[in-house]
C-alpha cells in the first residue's frame, strides 16, 4: 500500500492570518515578503517532491491567470519558472461545487468531502501531495489530522482581522521542526513534521 506524504503551505502573519483584514484579495501584508529569496526558497522546497497538486477552486482560477506565463519567460526568476512550470505539468486536483469543467490540462474536477479525498490520494501513487496556499483545503485537512508536513513562511506583520488559519477545536498535535531560514525582511519559512 503507498502512503504518501500530505504537504500544505502557506503564508502567515504573526496572528496567525492568510490574508488582510480587507478579506481574501487583501495582500497588503504578504506581497512585500513572497519574492523574497527566503519565500522562493521554500516555493523550491515544497514542490521538488511532490507529484499531485491540490487546490481550492478559487487558487486554481487565480494561479491560472498568473503562473503559466511565468513558466516561458525567460526574464523570471529560475525558481518562479521551475514551479510554474511544475504547476503547469503535474496532476492538479481541483476542489469546486461550481466549476463543471476543469480550468486546465491534467486537472480532476473534485465535488467531495477534502477529508475523504485526500485519504484516497494518499493510498494510491507515489510523491507528495502538495494542498497549494489553499486554506479552504488545509483547514478540514487539519481538523481530521491528515497534514503530514506544514510548509509556512511566517511574515512580521499584524493583520489584526480576518480568518486564521489554526481555528479553536483542532485536535492537539505535535510537530518537529525539521527546516527553518530567516530572511532579511524578517520573514521566517519553516518546515514542521507531523509527530505520530
Amino acid at each position: 500500500m503507498s502512503n504518501r506524504t500530505i504537504t500544505a503551505n502557506l503564508a502567515l502573519t504573526l496572528d496567525g492570518r492568510y490574508h488582510g483584514a480587507g478579506g481574501p484579495a487583501d495582500f497588503a501584508a504578504i506581497a512585500p515578503y513572497v519574492t523574497s529569496n527566503v519565500a522562493r526558497d521554500q516555493m523550491s522546497r515544497m514542490w521538488e517532491h511532490a507529484t499531485t497538486a491540490v487546490l481550492g477552486r478559487l487558487n486554481a482560477e487565480g494561479f491560472l491567470g498568473f503562473w503559466p506565463s511565468v513558466a516561458g519567460d525567460e526574464n523570471a526568476d529560475p525558481r518562479d519558472r521551475g514551479y510554474a512550470k511544475w504547476l503547469t505539468d503535474v496532476e492538479k486536483v481541483v476542489f469546486s461545487t461550481t466549476l463543471t469543467e476543469a480550468p486546465w490540462e491534467r486537472t480532476r474536477l473534485v465535488n467531495a468531502p477534502v477529508a475523504e479525498v485526500l485519504t484516497e490520494l494518499k493510498a494510491t501513487g507515489e510523491g507528495d501531495i502538495l494542498v497549494n496556499s489553499s486554506s479552504s483545503i488545509i483547514k478540514p485537512l487539519l481538523a481530521a489530522d491528515l497534514i503530514d508536513r506544514l510548509y509556512l513562511t511566517v511574515l512580521p506583520e499584524i493583520a489584526g482581522g480576518s480568518a486564521r488559519l489554526f481555528d479553536d477545536g483542532l485536535p492537539a498535535t505535535k510537530w518537529k521542526l525539521s527546516y527553518q531560514e530567516a530572511g532579511d525582511l524578517g520573514e521566517i519559512a519553516v518546515v514542521y513534521d507531523r509527530l505520530r
